[in-house]
């Protein structure tokens, strides 16, 4: 498994597992497929953000494939 931190090694269509704004305190991951990738740098310390198919918007914690 990988983290998220780098977004050459995210693709559309990955399975990932991300934390939601909401979520970051607890640390809560939600999994689901990525449809856009929003973070525009090559790498983001605390994830890539991306937009999963179901809309909705986290940092990649993991990738799960």
């Amino acid at each position: 498994m990988t983290d998220g931190r780098n977004r050459s090694e995210i693709r559309p269509g990955m399975n990932v597992a991300v934390v939601m704004k909401e979520d970051q305190r607890s640390g809560k991951l939600t999994e689901g497929i990525v449809k856009d990738i929003l973070t525009n740098s090559a790498y983001h310390p605390h994830g890539i953000k991306v937009r999963l198919v179901s809309g909705m918007v986290g940092r990649v914690s993991t990738i799960l494939d």
